[in-house]
């Protein structure tokens, strides 16, 4: 079963960062033999990094071997509004920081796979313990 990519790993390869870009694409590259994917949050969040140029961003992915074509479901907006619906109630009673909901999106994407990879681990078990999360 597949792996789902987190942003910020794409980010680090896409923008060579100097400290992660290397373990990131090594850690993308080791998961492809199973599978590797994103959710669309993740093709949104990039856009950006690429002008906008859907072709450049898709090449990209291409390259990496990533299926950016997955499609979200009901059971991830499910997953979705239960952890956001979680997380909201925490914070109101001063047991949570401050999240943004794109985690929370990509997150319960992952559920219905392998796991995450990410370099926000701890970030993401919060959200869902059950999910398996590896770090470059």
């Amino acid at each position: 079963m597949a792996w789902v990519v987190d942003t910020c790993l794409l980010l680090d390869i896409g923008l060579d960062d100097p400290e992660f870009a290397e373990r990131s694409e090594n850690l993308v590259l080791q998961m492809s033999s199973s599978g590797v994917v994103i959710s669309p949050v993740t093709f949104v969040e990039l856009a950006p990094a690429f002008g906008g140029d859907m072709a450049a961003l898709k090449n990209f992915l291409t390259g990496l071997g990533i299926d950016f074509e997955e499609i979200w479901d009901v059971v991830d907006t499910e997953n979705a509004a239960d952890a956001w619906a979680t997380h909201i109630l925490k914070r109101r009673t001063g047991g949570g920081l401050k999240r943004p909901v794109a985690d929370v999106l990509i997150g319960s994407f992952a559920l219905r796979f392998e796991g995450l990879l990410t370099r926000n681990a701890k970030d993401f078990q919060k959200l869902f313990p059950k999910l398996s999360v590896v770090e470059p």
